[in-house]
Order: structure tokens, then sequence, then C-alpha cells
């Protein structure tokens, strides 16, 4: 067998073990409350309906309540360095890019939502569907840049700073 087609059969036989085992087996009964299937994939709605109403506006991690006050302008530029070193590689204000845009995010989601998702992008891919559909729409999950909350509080505040009207971004399209 040459190369070619041993490469080939691994592949072929790797995408035959991914398919059965996300195609599952079991009852089929029993899948709607568990938020993974018996083959491991994962059910967003069962992940959804596991969710706090809390979770689902403010998403999943280490931040309940966010503060805000007038805009700072220090924390913004200083947020503007670290957006630029950990962040700019992957999201632009108005166009998507490897994520999605940025510029309105904060007229989407509120403040905790876009720190967790900084401070805790697994586990929000894993279970909290709107960033599940994220996944399916840009095929990248977001990694995690180890952010501290303060620079990631950075990074809200430049966001704030950052806005751009909803007719320059394409809002995720």
């Amino acid at each position: 067998m040459s190369r070619v087609q041993g490469v080939i059969a691994v592949a072929v036989v790797a995408v035959a073990a991914w398919l059965s085992a996300s195609c599952g087996g079991g009852d089929g009964g029993s899948e709607s409350a568990s938020t993974t299937t018996p083959g491991g994939v994962v059910n967003p709605a069962a992940t959804a309906a596991a969710l706090t109403e809390a979770q689902l506006t403010n998403g999943i991690g280490p931040v309940t309540k966010v503060d805000l006050g007038e805009l700072d302008d220090a924390m913004a530029a200083r947020g503007h360095d670290v957006f630029s070193l950990k962040c700019a590689a992957c999201h632009k204000m108005a166009e998507r890019y490897v994520g999605p845009p940025l510029g309105q995010v904060l007229s989407r989601h509120t403040p905790e939502y876009v720190m967790n998702m900084i401070l805790n992008p697994a586990e929000m891919v894993e279970k909290h569907p709107v960033v599940r559909d994220l996944l399916a729409q840009f095929m990248t999950p977001m990694p995690n840049q180890q952010l501290t909350s303060d620079e990631a509080r950075l990074v809200l505040e430049y966001l704030r700073s950052a806005q751009v009207p909803a007719d320059s971004a394409t809002a995720g399209k």
C-alpha cells in the first residue's frame, strides 16, 4: 500500500469512528434529559435547559456582577493594550475575522457575559447555547488567553469605549 493510500485509509477509519461515536446509540428516550448523548456529543437543548437564567444572561464563570460607572479613559487605554496583545489576532470591531466582530458586543450581551467569555471560554463553549451557535458559525473556539480578572475588566472598558454604530458593524455575520 502506498503512503497516500495509507493516509486515506487512516482518515476513513477516523471519520467512521467519529460518525459512529457521534451517532450514539442507547434507547433514544433519555438523551433529551442529558447534556451529552451516549456518543459524547453535547446536546445543546439539554445544556441550555441545565443553565440558570442568570447563566444564560451573564455567562458561566467567576463574574456575577460588574459595576460600571462613567467610562474610564485610562482603563480603556490600558484595555486597548491588552486587547491588542491578546484579542486582536482574532477579533476586529466592525468586521468578521477569525472570531465575531466586537464593536456591538455590549449591545447584545451583558458586561458579566463578556468578562465570563474572556475568563472562562472553554466552559462557555461547552455549555452556553449562544456560544455554541457562534462556534458553529465561526468554526474556531475561543482560546483561553489566561487573562486575570483585572485584565478582563480593562478589556471590557476598552470594548465600552470602542463600540461602533449598528450600520458599521456586521454584528457577528
